[in-house]
């Protein structure tokens, strides 16, 4: 059947997603439009596609034993000169983040696999860009704030054409899955 690539992040709500998504197209990333505005608990993970159901059925099971955590971002952050990123700064919530992800991790999982670098929840805003830019980035978004109850995560898959495309959401507590509606990046891939 093939491979898919898919990554499970917290979406970072409205109107503060698409306002992040926006400024980091204006420092320059080429990615902005392709990937949707989040915190990752599972980076891009190639996985064979007839494991999505046994993946699917993990994930509602660990949204429905979670609880909903506050979120508050809070100024900017980089992991220059180690890897070229500028992210928003979660003050609050990293906690909750770390423990969930290590959930979705966890050995016995279908998602099981090694980090390339330690984890540490963040908001990416620049990438690969011009260092100019990052500092701009940098600068421009010290002050931004946000704050919300997370109450889900979900399930992204990456296309053909690189594009991030939202599958389904897994609400905490009840393990519900909420299959995406199109959006202006395209049609889900999959739906429920």
């Amino acid at each position: 059947m093939g491979t898919v690539t898919l990554g499970v992040s917290i979406a970072v709500p409205e109107p503060h997603g698409s306002l992040l998504q926006e400024r980091r197209a204006g420092f320059g990333d080429p990615a902005a439009h392709a990937i949707p505005t989040h915190v990752t608990l599972v980076p891009p993970t190639e996985v064979d596609q007839d494991r999505l159901p046994e993946i699917e059925a993990h994930l509602a099971g660990v949204a429905a034993g979670w609880r909903p955590f506050a979120i508050r971002l809070s100024g900017t952050g980089t992991f220059r000169p180690l890897s070229p990123v500028v992210f928003v700064t979660l003050a609050e919530g990293t906690a909750g983040c770390d423990r969930l992800q290590a959930r979705l991790r966890e050995e016995a999982g279908p998602l099981v696999r090694e980090l390339q670098f330690p984890y540490h929840p963040h908001v990416t805003v620049a990438h690969g860009i011009a260092e100019e830019a990052m500092d701009r980035a940098y600068e421009e978004l010290a002050g931004f704030e946000a704050a919300w109850t997370c109450s889900s995560f979900a399930l992204y898959e990456q296309g053909a054409d690189g594009v991030w495309r939202k599958l389904y959401d897994y609400e905490f507590g009840s393990g519900r899955t909420v299959a995406a509606v199109p959006s202006q990046g395209g049609a889900p891939l999959r739906t429920a």
